[in-house]
């Protein structure tokens, strides 16, 4: 019988309280623990939201939008902070892989919304290689023969979330609660227990705005996998296929993860026939080889969102460290954001420039956002 390893010992009065277990507070309490701190992350299942959903996409090219510079240089910097991150984790544990990334497009209609990315890969001088249909194929030769053009991203990489959570899972102290009240120094739980630490580090994704006044709502997210030969698929591909995006992730084990829908359901997680019609449907038409392997399950996720798409990371005027509302990209952002909230909890600067992702900004007049250059240097994990 093989041998459970042992569960991290729970501090009695922790330095550091994480609210929140997904990948964002376990890896921030992860850092903060590194750092020399006690630190304790409540969550009545840890690891079970939407980082159990995801796919482990690390693309800060191919989620990068017109407007959104701000966003895309945090992203870059993520991806930085991932290879040092990999690396204390184990990076065959967490099958952390630097291949690239290639995004097809299935029409001709298809293909001008990807040029018209590709004009802002070029506009931010980011690293791509424009591909036409053949070289698509030649990359990727599951592709259909239809595929009108592409583009490949060296910088795009991937990783399996959910052996990252259980890695640290084995590594932070958890208690199976929720938090029904939080100050800077203070959680009540749902059975009535009061919690006393120095600081409180609210990381709950989208529950944080049932918990404190923020302007966070859930998105939900359904997604399939499937299992097939390995290295059926060699590299993680994201497709518009009809004007709407689909995305398969290869595993090295020979599962491949598809997504995902976004849909504003309110707090609802039920995984519909609809949903799964329509990845089906798109994930078919850009890879109608995956046809004849298996589907194994089907889940639904809710990501955490703001009103302008970026997360919320910093104190706020309520001395709380916040680390949520990452939308699409905590599985990326989570390396990096654990090294500022660390730093926040130990009152130094981050080595990252924040200020454009202050849960201070929703009382603000304005939305500051950094260039590139001001969010890249400096970065250490």
């Amino acid at each position: 019988m093989a041998e459970v390893p042992a569960m991290p010992d729970v501090p009695a009065m922790p330095d550091v309280i994480v609210v929140g277990g997904g990948i964002i507070g376990l890896s921030a309490a992860w850092q903060i623990q590194q750092d020399g701190a006690e630190v304790v992350v409540l969550d009545p299942a840890p690891g079970t939201g939407a980082s159990h959903a995801a796919a482990g996409m690390l693309a800060p090219i191919h989620e990068a939008y017109w407007g959104e510079s701000h966003i895309l240089s945090l992203n870059l910097a993520a991806s930085q902070a991932w290879p040092a991150f990999a690396d204390h984790l184990g990076v065959a544990a967490v099958d952390y892989r630097r291949n690239g990334m290639l995004m097809a497009a299935y029409d001709a209609d298809d293909k001008a919304l990807l040029d018209n990315l590709g004009d802002l890969h070029e506009q931010e001088g980011l690293p791509v290689e424009r591909l036409r249909s053949r070289e698509c194929r030649t990359r990727e030769p599951l592709l259909a023969p239809g595929v009108r053009g592409g583009v490949y991203s060296p910088l795009d990489h991937q990783v399996n979330p959910r052996r990252v959570v259980a890695e640290l899972l084995d590594r932070v102290p958890t208690i199976p609660a929720s938090a029904t009240e939080v100050t800077r120094n203070q959680v009540v739980t749902d059975d009535g227990r009061v919690m006393a630490c120095q600081q409180v580090v609210v990381a709950a994704g989208a529950w944080t705005g049932r918990l404190l006044n923020l302007p966070i709502r859930p998105i939900k997210g359904q997604i399939l996998r499937l299992s097939g030969p390995e290295g059926l698929l060699r590299l993680p591909v994201r497709g518009i296929v009809r004007g709407s995006s689909v995305y398969a992730v290869p595993r090295s084990d020979g599962e491949i993860v598809v997504g995902a829908t976004q849909e504003e359901q309110g707090f609802d997680t039920r995984v519909t026939a609809g949903g799964v019609y329509e990845l089906l449907r798109d994930v078919l038409a850009l890879l109608p080889g995956l046809s004849e392997i298996d589907l194994v399950e089907t889940w639904a996720g809710l990501r955490p969102g703001a009103p302008d798409n970026a997360p919320i990371i910093g104190t706020g005027d309520d001395d709380i460290v916040y680390a949520t509302g990452h939308y699409r990209n905590g599985i990326l952002t989570a390396p990096i954001t654990a090294i500022a909230v660390a730093a926040l909890v130990q009152g130094r600067e981050p080595p990252v420039d924040f200020s454009p992702f202050s849960p201070n900004r929703f009382r603000a007049s304005n939305n500051p956002k950094a260039g590139i250059s001001d969010h890249l240097s400096g970065i250490s994990a």
